[in-house]
């Protein structure tokens, strides 16, 4: 455990920076996965809407810095390209 004031702060800011970003990217996970589930599921219509939450929701994480905005756009183009192929694929 920490003697010193300034590391017992630190460790305090931590937990609560913790529990902020978990809100951030358990969010974006959400949305992530109910697309792909949308997407598996052949209900194409319904995973362009949720996928334009997820993409949404990693911006703001990326916003936030709650992810790096280079990991955001990777998740984004992953899960748009998932979606386009998807469509592609029910024409």
């Amino acid at each position: 455990m920490a003697n010193i004031k300034s590391a017992k702060k630190r460790i305090r800011q931590t937990e609560k920076r913790t529990i902020r970003n978990r809100y951030y990217i358990a969010g974006a996970r959400t949305y992530v996965k109910e697309t792909r589930q949308l997407v598996d599921a052949g209900k194409l219509d319904e995973a362009e809407v949720m996928g334009r939450k997820a993409y949404s929701a990693l911006d703001k994480a990326a916003r936030k810095g709650v992810i790096h905005r280079g990991n955001a756009a990777r998740r984004k183009g992953r899960l748009m390209a998932y979606v386009a192929a998807a469509q592609a694929a029910a024409e």
